[in-house]
């Protein structure tokens, strides 16, 4: 599938929210000057208002460009949104508290294990921009999901790439198609559009064979040999479906694992 006026209209919105909200929470950041105890309420004071207008910004392009989508084919009217659902606590079941108290976490468990402030800093640093880019687009697939359930016609999803975030997983995705009733897989920071699709048919799980083809000889280039079949080469581990305890499926390498409470130190 290519992409449409509409969808370029709507992405180029989309991300001229994410530039404005990734901004203004990075700024945040870099002003604390100092990331102690004392600075993460002054931090979250400022900046999940920020990244909640965000999220809501998000959902409201999101409904209405699938309203519009959905007009084009069955004439619909307006769709209520509920952004508590599809905002805010509603993306990880986490208070946006303790999600963005981590970054600070992250530069203390570093400094904890000896590593130097500007290195423990920069993974704090990496730490925020993804927690912030995952849900600018979790907030996107919420809706998708949410305002789908009211547009029958609707069958199946399909992502599209978009973005200067693409990368090789997300074009595996983007080959596939997925039932709308199924959260299209992520992995944190992706922004690749989540679009809406009918079919009188089913057009099958690989929509798009040519890339496909394609990302598989990039493979045997990387490894040395490639096996559709996947005997010579075990393709679920190069690319799996991993269960994120908050934000759903996530793809990603296997062999990767997620962290937990016990793996964050924080300073006495």
């Amino acid at each position: 599938m290519s992409l449409t006026r509409l969808d370029r209209q709507y992405g180029t919105a989309v991300r001229g929210v994410w530039t404005a909200t990734l901004g203004r929470t990075n700024r945040a950041w870099t002003d604390l000057g100092s990331w102690r105890e004392r600075d993460v309420k002054r931090f979250q004071g400022r900046t999940l208002p920020v990244l909640l207008a965000g999220e809501r910004r998000v959902a409201s392009l999101t409904a209405t460009y699938l309203e519009q989508l959905y007009r084009e084919i069955d004439g619909g009217g307006r769709v209520d949104l509920d952004f508590d659902k599809v905002t805010g606590r509603a993306l990880r079941d986490v208070d946006p508290e303790e999600v963005y108290r981590r970054p600070f976490k992250e530069i203390w468990n570093a400094l904890d294990n000896d590593v130097a402030f500007d290195v423990a800093l920069q993974r704090g640093t990496h730490r925020l921009e993804t927690l912030a880019k995952t849900d600018l687009q979790l907030a996107r697939t919420h809706t998708v999901r949410e305002v789908g359930d009211d547009m029958p016609r609707f069958e199946y999803t399909v992502r599209e790439l978009q973005g200067e975030y693409d990368c090789a997983l997300c074009m595996v995705a983007s080959t596939q198609r997925y039932h709308k009733r199924f959260l299209a897989p992520i992995h944190p920071g992706c922004d690749c559009l989540v679009k809406l699709v009918t079919a009188d048919e089913d057009p099958g799980q690989v929509i798009d064979e040519e890339k496909l083809e394609r990302i598989h000889e990039l493979v045997e280039e990387a490894l040395g040999k490639s096996d559709r079949g996947g005997r010579a080469v075990d393709y679920r581990k190069i690319l799996v479906a991993n269960e994120h305890g908050e934000i759903g499926p996530v793809l990603g390498f296997a062999g990767q694992r997620f962290s937990g409470p016990d793996d964050i130190k924080i300073p006495t």
